[in-house]
């Protein structure tokens, strides 16, 4: 039974290796830990169960302590665009904003932005505009007039 053990914890501390080497993401070194603990357990003439429980052990530990830190490590770097940030800010139309031929250009803060109107209104060129969201490269914008007007 000793010879089987040591097969399996050398078949199983192979696979797994191999198995993380082929992969980009951290998903079985823990079990590969694991299984070489068990594999040096059983080196040492360690009973059946307490082989299992090292490698149940080790692989926990590994996992619960390790996978954060590397998860962290590994995550990739999103870089914001701070587009966002001119939500809610007041911009100039420069182009005609007409959302049934897709036309429309607003410029704020010095950058130019394909443009849409939020409620679908037509929009002339020098109205001042509030931008209410962005959907993809396009601002959605309002009328600051019609703003004006409702609070009047």
């Amino acid at each position: 039974m000793k010879d089987t053990m040591l097969i399996l914890w050398i078949a199983s501390l192979v696979v797994l290796v191999i198995a993380e080497a082929t992969t980009v993401q951290l998903v079985t070194i823990w079990f590969a830990l694991g299984s070489l603990g068990a594999l040096i357990a059983n080196l040492a003439n360690a009973p059946i169960y307490l082989q299992w429980v090292v490698f149940t052990f080790i692989s926990l530990v590994c996992l619960i302590f390790t996978r954060p830190f590397f998860k962290k490590i590994l995550q990739k770097n999103i870089q914001p665009t701070n587009a966002d940030r001119f939500i809610g800010t007041e911009g100039v139309v420069t182009e005609k904003i007409d959302n049934s031929i897709g036309k429309g250009v607003v410029n704020v803060s010095g950058t130019t932005w394909t443009s849409r109107s939020e409620n679908g209104i037509i929009i002339d060129v020098g109205e001042s505009v509030k931008i209410e969201k962005i959907e993809g490269v396009k601002l959605m914008v309002s009328s600051k007039n019609i703003h004006s007007e409702m609070e009047e």
